[in-house]
């Protein structure tokens, strides 16, 4: 469901809008699309911070396996 909405936007930021968007009659998807992209880029964002910080917090141990499994390895 499309609920009307109304946005105050600058005449530089919309004359690039409708250079992209082909026209009035596609501005409403166009910023809809623009959104979306945006939002997306945010979660996936929060995403990444939010395994670095597992990372970050688990690297000492990591670091001692990966340390303790490269001990069992031969030499060539």
């Amino acid at each position: 469901m499309k609920t009307k909405t109304s946005v105050t936007l600058s005449e530089e930021l919309l004359s690039l809008i409708d250079q992209n968007a082909d026209g009035e009659r596609n501005r409403s998807a166009f910023i809809e699309a623009a959104v979306r992209a945006y939002l997306d880029a945010m979660k996936r964002q929060k995403r990444n911070q939010s395994d670095l910080s597992i990372i970050n917090r688990l690297a000492e141990k990591l670091n001692a396996e990966a340390s303790d499994v490269l001990g069992y390895q031969m030499e060539l």
